[in-house]
């Protein structure tokens, strides 16, 4: 029989944030479950004797305490042992990140990966929007220069991000074309999306949760005063909020594609009822925050459609 571990690859819990972090909260809703959390670095996963090990440490998380976590011990493990694991580090999504998914493709038929190693490699979270661009404002997804250009004369105010960037780093909002700004940027990020700006980002976005094909909640994000970040490691504020019609029906079309695509897990996000392209499915976010704000429990029902 399978033990009862969850293995969760991810970023070094010292550097979380207990009072938002969706890792911690889904790991705080298994333990209760007798559960128990294992937890590693990715830069710590190897394939050693024809085996997946990773070394790292048995972990527990305790929001009552102000050391939210103890190490129970360091060990070196071989994944198969376990029966989930969750790949949840943080982007950019670069080599070390689809290395991890390429090793972590070895085990997959002998344990359950949340969301799938192969589909995260082929669910890039900007140009997987492409599929649905009739549900966003008008965007573009290039490095030439020229486009770029045409982009700006059409729009004149224009958000414009690293296809593979992360929690709002690296956002711009220009309402000219400066060549040396994207000379510079499009070197250091090579393909970038340049997006049409909406103003009533202002009003705050709308994340939607989707797990195992379903649409299970939202939240809305809004920017701190002057900012057009709804991020909310940038300040954002988040408050409740319900979906509209038009925005449900959306959400529901790219629950189940995704579900086809073998993504259990994933967050999505509204402007002013229109797609942002943001398809967020490497390590999505904000579970604890709806919870904290209606008590509905994501965590609980994230475990209970895995059937763990």
């Amino acid at each position: 029989m399978t033990n009862k571990i969850v293995a969760i690859q991810g970023n070094h819990p010292s550097k979380l944030n207990p009072f938002t972090d969706t890792t911690i909260f889904l790991a705080h809703e298994i333990q209760k479950k007798n559960y128990k959390i294992f937890y590693y670095d990715p830069k710590d996963l190897s394939i050693i004797n024809f085996k997946v090990i990773a070394k790292g440490f048995f972990i527990k998380f305790d929001y009552t305490k102000k050391k939210f976590f103890e190490i129970i011990r360091r060990q070196k493990l071989e994944l198969i042992k376990c029966k989930f694991l969750l790949i949840r580090q943080d982007p950019p999504f670069n080599l070390e990140y689809i290395c991890s998914t390429l090793i972590l493709d070895k085990i997959k038929q002998k344990i359950k990966i949340i969301n799938d190693p192969t589909a995260i490699r082929n669910i890039s979270e900007k140009l997987y929007s492409m599929k649905y661009q009739r549900f966003m404002p008008d965007t573009i997804f290039s490095q030439n220069i020229d486009e770029i250009k045409k982009f700006f004369k059409k729009y004149k105010k224009v958000i414009i991000k690293p296809i593979n960037s992360y929690s709002g780093n690296d956002i711009y909002l220009l309402n000219k074309f400066n060549l040396k700004f994207f000379q510079k940027f499009i070197k250091k990020h090579n393909h970038i999306m340049c997006q049409k700006y909406l103003p009533k980002i202002e009003l705050g976005d709308k994340r939607i949760f989707l797990i195992n094909g379903k649409v299970c909640g939202a939240i809305s994000r809004i920017p701190k005063k002057g900012s057009f970040l709804s991020n909310l490691s940038k300040g954002a504020k988040p408050v409740k909020i319900k979906l509209t019609n038009k925005e449900m029906k959306i959400s529901k079309l790219i629950s189940q594609d995704l579900k086809k695509e073998k993504i259990f897990f994933a967050g999505i996000d509204f402007i002013d009822e229109q797609l942002n392209g943001d398809i967020n499915v490497t390590s999505p976010t904000g579970l604890k925050t709806l919870y904290d704000l209606s008590k509905i429990n994501l965590a609980s029902t994230f475990w209970k459609e895995l059937k763990a």
